[in-house]
């Protein structure tokens, strides 16, 4: 089975073809998908007769009908649920205090009916946002929780020496960063053993830290960021690759609640 897909970059283009494979064939094993680069993309002269870049996505094996279990809603990749782990003890400190009043406000302005549980450490204060249809707070690809965590961290930088808040629901967090390190280590992997720069989804600049800190420490491969919001990605290449930069400092400096 094969589709094309296309975008403003060749990981744009991967995506929208590994998303169009899930829609026809929900719950499928990503490992199963290899890809050609048909065409790089190319930008035009001031914009005007822009090329994108287009691949074709292959899955090995067509699922047989039933064979692959259908995608239910509020559980992103196809994954099992798994149960919440426990919250932690309240904290009731003035700036938990604060941080929960935001974050009521903002679900309540969505029109929701949600508590919202905060736990305080000397890193970060994170309120987790508890209650019925969290998908909405969630957002496609997590856009939403990552809004409402910039404006929280935002209203809160008014103080000096604010700490950084964490704003998280039905454990998104947690699952997001995992389904990040496994994207950052195949990309990796494919990297290194094609000798070529892999360009990645397009990412928030909270997820593109996630992927730049997680890879740093290896010592064959290097990322970059390349693109303009909402299309800014990360490449990764092998540490031989002479035509990918480092990483840039505004990706690796963001303060953690950004």
């Amino acid at each position: 089975m094969t589709v094309e897909g296309k975008g403003e970059t060749i990981g744009e283009a991967k995506w929208a073809a590994l998303r169009e494979l899930e829609r026809r064939f929900p719950g499928l094993d990503r490992h199963a998908v290899s890809f050609q680069v048909l065409a790089e993309g190319e930008r035009g002269l001031m914009g005007i007769g822009r090329e994108p870049a287009r691949v074709l996505a292959t899955l090995g094996e067509v699922p047989l009908p039933g064979a692959v279990a259908p995608v239910s809603a509020g559980r992103p990749e196809g994954r099992p649920s798994r149960p919440s782990p426990p919250l932690g003890a309240e904290a009731t400190g003035e700036d938990a205090v604060d941080v929960r009043e935001i974050v009521t406000a903002v679900a309540s302005g969505m029109g929701l009916d949600a508590r919202v549980h905060v736990v305080e450490t000397a890193e970060a204060i994170t309120a987790t946002i508890t209650g019925a249809d969290l998908g909405v707070v969630i957002g496609r690809h997590g856009r939403t929780i990552d809004a409402i965590q910039y404006l929280v961290n935002a209203i809160r930088a008014r103080n000096e020496g604010a700490t950084p808040v964490v704003v998280d629901a039905q454990n998104y967090r947690h699952r997001r960063e995992q389904a990040l390190h496994e994207t950052a280590d195949r990309a990796a992997r494919d990297a290194v053993r094609d000798g070529r720069p892999v360009p990645l989804e397009p990412m928030t600049s909270v997820e593109r830290k996630i992927v730049h800190l997680y890879l740093k420490e290896r010592p064959d491969v290097e990322t970059a960021s390349d693109g303009r919001e909402p299309l800014r990605h990360i490449v990764v290449a092998p540490r031989s690759a002479e035509d990918v930069r480092l990483d840039e400092p505004g990706d690796l400096a963001e303060p953690p609640g950004e």
